[in-house]
């Protein structure tokens, strides 16, 4: 495990930085793959974590979350309008666009559904982060701000990798994973607005380039 910034750590995978799970002070955010189980087990086995909270519930997000909550005894946070597909994991696969690699992504990766114990919206507080909601890459996702030291965490609505070529850089999600492409765009910019300092994604590596949001999201509509 990996320290980004104070209290926020983010656990290893392979290949690197391609499905990132991170813990915010005890709480873990995100869970990888239904594959991802021991390895965030192994991971998190000397630390206390009081709380599992997603991003999105997507196949790559909430893959290990039923197993890291049934073994660890601890509640499930998820944004409001991502919490029954969270319980039901039919639903996800109902939500992911009619596109080859999203229907793949979820009969591979997808795991149990796990009753949702909070409702994340938007003010809720997070292990000293602030939620915000950030729809679009899907209905409920979330993200995590500090505003104390401008660390962001993102979740989907960016990537800082290309999930073809595995080369870093920022990039809206692919449009054939996302629920509402214009809705992502929208919270694209909200998050830019930010000027975060430190930001951790969903796929690929953190980045420590202030402005650097708010000049992509301003190439892209110039």
């Amino acid at each position: 495990m990996k320290q980004l910034a104070p209290g926020v750590w983010q656990l290893s995978g392979f290949p690197p930085n391609g499905i990132n799970v991170f813990v915010l002070e005890d709480v873990l955010v995100d869970a990888a793959s239904r594959h991802a189980t021991r390895r965030i087990m192994r991971q998190i086995s000397d630390r206390t974590i009081t709380a599992h909270a997603l991003t999105h519930a997507h196949p790559d997000h909430q893959g290990a979350s039923h197993a890291v909550c049934e073994r660890l005894g601890i509640p499930f946070w998820v944004g409001a309008d991502d919490a029954d597909a969270a319980e039901n994991q039919a639903l996800i696969g109902e939500r992911q666009p009619d596109s080859f690699m999203a229907q793949f992504f979820h009969r591979v990766f997808t795991g149990p559904g796990h009753p949702v114990d909070r409702k994340l919206a938007e003010g809720d507080e997070v292990a000293g982060f602030a939620v915000l909601e950030v729809p679009g890459h899907s209905a409920g996702h979330v993200a995590y701000w500090r505003e104390a030291d401008r660390t962001l965490v993102a979740g989907d609505v960016f990537f800082n990798v290309n999930p073809l070529t595995g080369r870093p850089g920022l990039r809206p999600p692919p449009d054939g994973f996302n629920d509402d492409t214009e809705g992502n765009r929208e919270s694209m910019r909200r998050l830019a607005a930010l000027d975060p300092e430190v930001v951790v994604f969903g796929h690929g590596p953190p980045l420590r380039d202030r402005g650097a949001l708010q000049r992509f999201v301003a190439e892209r509509e110039g």
